[in-house]
C-alpha cells in the first residue's frame, strides 16, 4: 500500500512541475502587457495561486474540528518557504539578484505581518474578531502593494553582476490571447489538484509509518502545501526570474500568516499546540529576520541558501525529538 501512495506522490510532483510552468509563464505575460514588474507578479497572481493548497487544506481541517492544523499548516508552510524554498533557490541559481530594494517596502510589510500574526496568536488560539483583523491586514497589504508607487529604475549597487543585462534585457509589452488565460486557468487548477494528491499521499505514508498527527500537520502538510511555491520559485530562479522566484516567498508567506489562519477563524475558533508554539513560531521569527537581512543587499548568495537549509534541517530534528 505504501508503494502505491509513493507512486501517486511522484505523480503528483510530475503534474505540479508542469502546472508550475504554465503558471509562471501565462501570469508573467498578463502582468507584462499590463506593464507591471515581475516582482508585484510574483507577491500577487502567483504568490496567491500558489497559496490555494494551503487555503484549502486549512479551511478543511477548521470545518473538521481540526483547529490545530490550521496554525501548524500556516507556520510550517512560511518556515517552508524561507528556509527550503529560497535555500534551494539560491542553490540552483548559486546567487539570487533583485532589482528591487527590498528593505522600502516588501521586507517592512513581511515583518509587520509577522508581528500582527504573532500578537494574534500569543494566547494560543484565534477567535472571529482576530480573525477579521488578519483578514483586513491582508487586503491593506495586498492593495497597498498595487497601488504604492514604487521607482522601477532605482539604481542597482555597483557590485551587482547582472547590472548591464538587467538594464539591456528590457521585456517587451505582451498581449494577452486566450491561450494565455488558458494556460493560466490549467496552471491553476493543476497546482491545486496536484497539491491537494501529493497531501494525501504524503499523509498516508506519514500515517503507515506511525508518525503523530502534530508532527504531520507541521512537517508533512507543511511542505505538501509549499509544493507550488518550490516548484514555481526553482523554476523561475533557474530561468533568471528572481523578482518572482522571491516575491512568491514574500507574498505566500504574507497569504499563509494573515488569510490563510483569518479566512478559517470565521468558522470555528482555531487552537494552538505545544509544538508549533514553542518551536515552530520561534523558529519563524528566526527565519524571516535571516530573509530580510539577505534581502538589504538584494542578493541571496549560494552560502546563504545553504545556510538556509541546514537550519531547516535543525528545526526538523528538532521537531522530531532527536535533541
Amino acid at each position: 500500500m505504501i508503494i502505491l501512495w509513493a507512486i501517486l506522490f511522484i505523480a503528483m510532483l510530475a503534474l505540479l512541475v508542469k502546472s508550475a510552468d504554465m503558471l509562471v509563464n501565462s501570469s508573467e505575460k498578463i502582468g507584462l502587457a499590463f506593464k507591471i514588474s515581475p516582482f508585484i507578479i510574483g507577491v500577487t497572481i502567483v504568490a496567491i495561486g500558489t497559496s490555494l493548497p494551503e487555503l484549502a487544506s486549512s479551511l478543511v481541517a477548521a470545518l473538521k474540528g481540526q483547529t490545530e492544523v490550521v496554525a501548524a499548516n500556516a507556520i510550517g508552510s512560511s518556515i517552508a518557504n524561507i528556509l527550503l524554498i529560497v535555500g534551494l533557490a539560491a542553490i540552483f541559481a548559486r546567487t539570487l539578484v533583485v532589482k528591487r530594494n527590498l528593505i522600502d517596502l516588501d521586507a517592512p510589510l513581511l515583518i509587520t505581518s509577522g508581528a500582527l500574526f504573532l500578537f494574534v496568536i500569543w494566547d494560543k488560539k484565534i477567535v472571529l474578531g482576530e480573525g477579521i483583523l488578519l483578514m483586513l491586514g491582508f487586503v491593506v497589504y495586498l492593495l497597498y502593494t498595487l497601488l504604492h508607487k514604487r521607482d522601477e529604475d532605482d539604481e542597482l549597487p555597483d557590485n551587482l553582476p547582472l547590472k548591464a543585462q538587467q538594464r539591456e534585457e528590457v521585456p517587451k509589452r505582451a498581449k494577452i490571447g486566450l491561450k494565455t488565460i488558458v494556460y493560466l486557468i490549467i496552471g491553476a487548477i493543476g497546482l491545486v489538484i496536484g497539491a491537494n494528491y501529493a497531501i494525501v499521499s504524503m499523509t498516508k505514508i506519514a500515517e503507515f509509518l506511525k508518525v503523530p498527527n502534530s508532527l504531520i500537520a507541521i512537517t508533512a502538510l507543511a511542505v505538501g502545501t509549499s509544493l507550488p511555491e518550490l516548484v514555481v520559485s526553482i523554476k523561475a530562479a533557474l530561468g533568471k526570474k528572481y523578482e518572482i522566484a522571491l516575491g512568491n516567498v514574500f507574498g505566500s508567506n504574507i497569504f499563509n500568516l494573515l488569510l490563510i489562519t483569518g479566512l478559517p477563524a470565521l468558522f470555528r475558533t482555531l487552537s494552538v499546540d505545544e509544538l508549533t508554539f514553542i518551536i515552530g513560531l520561534p523558529v519563524l521569527a528566526i527565519a524571516t529576520l535571516l530573509f530580510v537581512i539577505s534581502g538589504i543587499s538584494r542578493k541571496i548568495h549560494i552560502w546563504e541558501g545553504a545556510m538556509y537549509l541546514i537550519i531547516y534541517v535543525l528545526f526538523i530534528i528538532k521537531l522530531i525529538g532527536i535533541f
